[in-house]
């Protein structure tokens, strides 16, 4: 947002323009919404096909993405975000008569994210918005595309700090193993979450994983994250064990269907299979993110476990776990592969729980306190 000027009245023209597309997920949209609260990746192409850009706004955004995947290195989910952010942006100044850059203002960028907000879009989606906005700008300045870099003047919104949803070592136990292993996809499920919680991986890094990724013998995972930032992450031995019989009994099944689908050439060489992607689907092909949500959602309920579960929440319960166990924070931030121990002090809300026991060890009235509400939480 503007730091020097005043946010304008939203322009009647762009609000309620005739065929102005509505593009963003509104509260009143079910199963849009349901996928913005647990965070399910949505359909892109008809996000994309809702808003509609000038032909050389449309060149801008190729050319622009060349320079985010050259010299940015980012990874392709970010890309194809900022893409469908870009977009709206495009179709906002399509609507208002804007087609040279330079007429792009920070009063011009507030009607916008005025519009934006009357769409009910969360602040976490309104802050990528500015970012992804903010980088196509100063990319414009840089290709000397725009004389001034208004970049400067462009704040984020602010956002509410939510504390991440976690599990407690019975819950996260319970989740990791419900996946029934006599059935046929039981094993591989049962592996991908193990995998999940023992290194807290991010759904895309645990969908890319390869064969080769995984070292048995010295007892590491190595992905790839954000940025293609990798990293070398601990696998513990349930982790281990589960992975060995997913390859053992369930992966040649997959293996052979991704031959006879015309996924993969024969013969599948050992140098091969190490290449293929690690978690496969019943088709054969590299399992989705969507299907991995999907499968903990579908644990999650079957358990009656509240809220809206996803693999993040196992995530973010392997660095609780891990601060709650000791662990420093800056071993936590490398395991996690933030960049900012910013990103990571988010799960010091753990400490709480030690001050409260702390004060239940030491105040005349704690031990009361802390009794009550232990018999409250074993109620529910």
């Amino acid at each position: 947002m503007p730091r020097h000027a005043p946010a304008p009245p939203e322009p009647p023209a762009l609000a309620t323009a005739p065929g102005a597309a509505r593009s963003g997920p509104r509260h009143s949209e079910p199963a849009s919404h349901l996928r913005a609260a647990t965070k399910e990746p949505a359909p892109d192409a008809p996000l994309e096909a809702a808003a509609t850009c000038t032909p050389a706004f449309e060149q801008s955004l190729a050319d622009f993405r060349v320079f985010q995947n050259v010299e940015c290195g980012l990874a392709a989910n970010t890309i194809q975000s900022y893409r469908r952010d870009l977009r709206r942006f495009g179709d906002f100044l399509r609507r208002a008569g804007i087609d040279d850059w330079n007429r792009i203002t920070p009063q011009l960028m507030q009607g916008h994210m005025v519009e934006m907000s009357a769409r009910q879009y969360k602040e976490t989606t309104l802050a990528r918005h500015v970012v992804a906005i903010r980088m196509w700008l100063k990319w414009l300045h840089l290709t000397r595309r725009v004389a001034v870099d208004i970049t400067g003047l462009l704040d984020l919104p602010k956002r509410w700090q939510r504390l991440p949803m976690t599990l407690n070592m019975e819950r996260t136990v319970e989740l990791v193993t419900a996946p029934d292993v006599s059935a046929p996809l039981g094993l591989r499920d049962r592996a991908m979450l193990e995998l999940i919680y023992a290194c807290g991986l991010r759904v895309s890094e645990l969908c890319s994983l390869a064969e080769r990724d995984v070292n048995f013998g010295v007892g590491y995972v190595r992905c790839m994250g954000k940025g293609r930032r990798e990293r070398v992450v601990p696998i513990g031995r349930k982790a281990r064990d589960a992975v060995a019989a997913y390859l053992e009994h369930s992966r040649p099944k997959l293996l052979l269907k991704r031959l006879q689908t015309g996924r993969c050439d024969a013969p599948l060489t050992r140098k091969a299979k190490l290449a293929m992607p690690l978690f496969l689907s019943r088709s054969g092909a590299a399992i989705e993110r969507t299907a991995v949500w999907r499968i903990v959602r579908r644990e999650a309920v079957r358990l009656g476990i509240p809220g809206k579960c996803s693999p993040h929440t196992l995530r973010h319960t392997f660095a609780t776990h891990l601060l709650e166990g000791g662990a420093d924070l800056r071993v936590v931030q490398e395991l996690l592969g933030h960049v900012n121990i910013n990103t990571t002090e988010i799960y010091t809300h753990v400490e709480t729980k030690r001050l409260c026991e702390i004060h239940a060890r030491c105040h005349p009235r704690g031990a009361e306190q802390m009794a009550a509400r232990r018999e409250l939480q074993r109620r529910s």
